[in-house]
């Protein structure tokens, strides 16, 4: 596989990302809400097992180019398994841009038949304690840090004691940012833009789930660097899902998978830095890596712009998913 990809700057933070990144939620824990996630581990999901699993599509990701890494502290064991790849590899810090994000707490102790995955907490304590934990095992990796899923109603992008411990991160050389959740995705965007403290924005935006558009174009203008989240739609663009019948037939006529073109929309939005594969195997890893050969097109870009629902019905859908 070629190490070919376009790198960017990620707005103001001025750290360098690939084009397409790796999220690593689907790889830390065995559970998770994708569809076909089950099927894509397999059998083997011993900590052991999703250890070698994450260090094989760790590899092939910087085979492919991939510069941006993306875990958070809910992820199961994603900062683990992350650190020890990075050191066993002996890659340095600036080699890579490393990625993670505070705010929940994992609680499955590696189950999957559990009530409850994990728990959200934005206080300070947790921050505290989160930051603690994250460098223990990112150390000097760490390039930028996340609040987990904000939204206004949480109140953390006007608790001046966690702004203020991230800005003091900030100041500390760690670029600061959020990811923000469900169909009040824009409000919160432009809450944080107006608050001044942060350098990116990482946000839901695929083929179904438009609404955050312009919010994101407005922080990308202020600014701050765009990462781009769920693009798959959680497998729903995927084979794994049912992709809808005009998904399928721009992808046959390109000649791709139906995840590759969902990842190229992403990447054709002039306001996205950076779109993540949530990949939790090789070969999903390298279908999704195929969006970079599909040229942008206008004329493909109007026909798949029916494929767009309204965000209170694509978040209701989300909110369905069973987690394996």
């Amino acid at each position: 596989m070629s190490s070919a990809m376009p790198l960017v700057r990620l707005g103001r933070s001025g750290l360098e990302a690939s084009r397409i990144g790796l999220g690593l939620a689907a790889l830390g824990r065995p559970g998770y809400i994708n569809l076909g996630h089950a099927a894509e581990l397999g059998e083997q999901r011993s900590v052991a097992a999703l250890r070698g699993r994450t260090h094989e599509v760790l590899d092939i990701a910087r085979a492919g180019g991939i510069r941006y890494l993306d875990a958070a502290r809910s992820y199961g064991l994603a900062e683990d398994f992350l650190g020890q790849w990075l050191r066993e590899r002996g890659i340095g810090a600036g080699e890579v841009t490393v990625g993670s994000k505070w705010g929940y707490r994992y609680t499955a102790d590696w189950r999957v038949d559990v009530d409850t995955h994990e728990v959200k907490d934005l206080s300070v304590a947790t921050l505290r304690r989160q930051l603690a934990e994250t460098r223990e095992r990112l150390g000097e990796h760490l390039a930028l840090y996340q609040v987990h899923s904000a939204t206004v109603e949480s109140g953390v992008l006007e608790d001046r004691d966690v702004l203020g411990e991230l800005g003091a991160l900030r100041a500390d050389g760690v670029a600061v940012g959020l990811t923000v959740t469900g169909p009040q995705q824009a409000e919160t965007i432009d809450r944080a833009v107006a608050t001044g403290a942060f350098d990116t924005v990482q946000a839901t935006w695929n083929l179904h789930e438009r609404s955050a558009t312009e919010a994101l174009a407005r922080a990308h203008a202020a600014g701050l660097g765009v990462i781009v989240k769920e693009a798959v739609a959680n497998g729903r663009l995927t084979p794994h899902g049912t992709p809808p019948p005009l998904a399928a037939i721009v992808a046959a006529e390109l000649g791709v998978s139906v995840d590759a073109l969902a990842i190229a929309a992403v990447l054709w939005q002039p306001w996205a830095d950076v779109v993540l594969s949530g990949a939790s195997s090789p070969a999903m890893l390298e279908s999704n890596l195929a969006a970079l050969r599909i040229p942008a097109g206008e004329d493909i870009q109007q026909r798949l712009r029916g494929l767009a629902e309204p965000a209170e019905s694509y978040w209701a859908t989300r909110s369905g998913l069973a987690w394996n």
